[in-house]
């Protein structure tokens, strides 16, 4: 499988990840009630058997717990497939932009917590995980520079950054001749804002990659729902009845597509973000899960059929 390399760090990944938000959250994704550990470590173990190896977690996903089965499930496959499987591992991992960490010295802190609860001695890249903080950008960028020199990380990235703050923290690790690697923002066929507000553009400028959470729009790009078969829970409340209406036309479509190809809805819609120059990480509760973002490589949606999709999602955008 063709690595890519986030912005110019060296650090090379596959072109399709998987998010780890659900990993432990019981309080937006209900962890508990319909999953568990168990599925977890089948979803873990099959994303790996399938040649994906790039992993995105964060110190606040179930307050540290999704870190944590990260870590155990490492081990365990370690033991079972040997030591060496850490070095074909990639994990990305976040800074929490808590009130109250108001110091460089607070962030290593933290990603030194990260890296006990992970098992590990140095992730791949290191995020901030808000467009807020108490601290500066620069001060920021300064101690993830201290990070990279310590070798508790390899690189550098951003999450949920506008494109000032791109370019403040690009500008800030420049000085200390570290690249900023990746700006993770919320990127999908519902949601592509990044083309229209110059992101997409200055990550490019910046050779900066994006990384694309919630490729499936949080559930609602799988299929799966309806007006007539909402979301559950806190998505519910998030996406209602009335959007899911709007949005059911452009479903139609998606679904048209997904059968020329012989695909499901969200491995056409994981596949469009990577035709799109992102890499996608969506989450994978079970083994199904991972099985069916797994099936997102190995073809490439034609060009007609982006540019078609594209035009189908922009009349969703233009009619909110």
């Amino acid at each position: 499988m063709k690595q890519i390399e986030l912005g110019k760090s060296g650090v090379q990944v596959s072109p399709l990840g998987i998010g780890t938000w659900a990993w432990g959250d019981n309080l937006y994704w209900g962890y508990g009630k319909g999953y568990g550990e168990n599925d977890l470590q089948l979803a873990f173990d099959e994303t790996l058997r399938a040649g994906i190896d790039f992993l995105d977690t964060a110190e606040i996903y179930g307050f540290g717990k999704s870190e944590k089965f990260i870590g155990e499930f490492l081990r365990v496959a370690a033991q079972r497939d040997g030591s060496s499987i850490r070095d074909t591992v990639h994990i990305a991992t976040k800074f929490a932009c808590l009130p109250y960490r108001v110091s460089k010295g607070f962030l290593l802190r933290a990603l030194r917590g990260s890296l006990k609860r992970l098992g590990v001695s140095q992730v791949d890249l290191y995020q901030i995980h808000w467009n807020f903080a108490a601290m500066s950008i620069e001060t920021m960028m300064d101690a993830m520079a201290e990070a990279v020199e310590k070798k508790l990380t390899r690189a550098v990235g951003v999450s949920n950054y506008n494109v000032e703050q791109v370019r403040r923290a690009h500008k800030r690790l420049a000085q200390h001749n570290i690249p900023l690697a990746s700006n993770q923002i919320e990127y999908n066929l519902l949601q592509r804002g990044a083309e229209f507000n110059g992101m997409t553009e200055l990550c490019r400028e910046l050779n900066v990659t994006i990384i694309a959470y919630s490729p499936l729009k949080y559930g609602v790009l799988t299929g799966k729902y309806s007006p007539t078969n909402p979301l559950p829970g806190a998505r519910g409340r998030q996406f209602s009845v009335a959007y899911l209406t709007q949005i059911e036309p452009f479903m139609v479509e998606l679904k048209k597509v997904a059968q020329k190809y012989d695909k499901s809805i969200p491995q056409v819609a994981i596949n469009w973000v990577m035709q799109r120059g992102a890499i996608p990480i969506p989450g994978a509760k079970n083994l199904k899960q991972a099985q069916e973002n797994a099936g997102a490589l190995g073809w490439n949606l034609a060009r007609e059929d982006v540019e078609f999709l594209n035009e189908m999602s922009t009349r969703v955008h233009t009619a909110r």
